[in-house]
């Protein structure tokens, strides 16, 4: 499998225009989840002719390719990530929006045994935690 988003859409056959490179370029850097109009203020300090609709254009094309993921942690904002990255989960910080990625073999092994239990094999999962941060004392 190619190893970058670029690479990825080349393999796929998508025309890579230097916008798309740029976009490809600060997806890859991202260790967010950027929304749109959070790629295009990163995308457009690299390229100032990068317009706000190149970037919807760009992103539900690599979407529809399935190079990107939509994510969607119950803000109203539909956010972004590569989809060939490595399984994780997330907490989403109700107070400060804040996504913290996380992987715990105990849940993975907990969902197994769910899916196993109802009878059958799981094929993949997403598990969204919402929460706020405890008070201390």
């Amino acid at each position: 499998m190619p190893e970058t988003i670029q690479d990825r859409c080349e393999a796929k056959g998508l025309r890579m225009t230097g916008q798309r490179r740029v976009i490809a370029q600060v997806l890859e850097e991202s260790e967010d989840h950027p929304d749109v109009e959070e790629l295009y203020a990163r995308a457009s300090a690299r390229d100032p002719k990068i317009s706000l609709a190149t970037v919807y254009r760009t992103v539900k094309l690599f979407e529809e390719a399935g190079i990107l993921e939509r994510v969607d942690f119950g803000d109203g904002r539909a956010r972004y990530e590569d989809a060939e990255r490595d399984h994780h989960d997330h907490l989403i910080d109700l107070t400060s929006g804040e996504v913290i990625e996380f992987v715990d073999p105990e849940i993975e092994a907990l969902q197994e045994k769910i899916a196993a239990k109802l009878g059958y094999e799981l094929r993949g999962h997403k598990l969204e935690l919402y929460g706020v941060p405890r008070r201390k004392g």
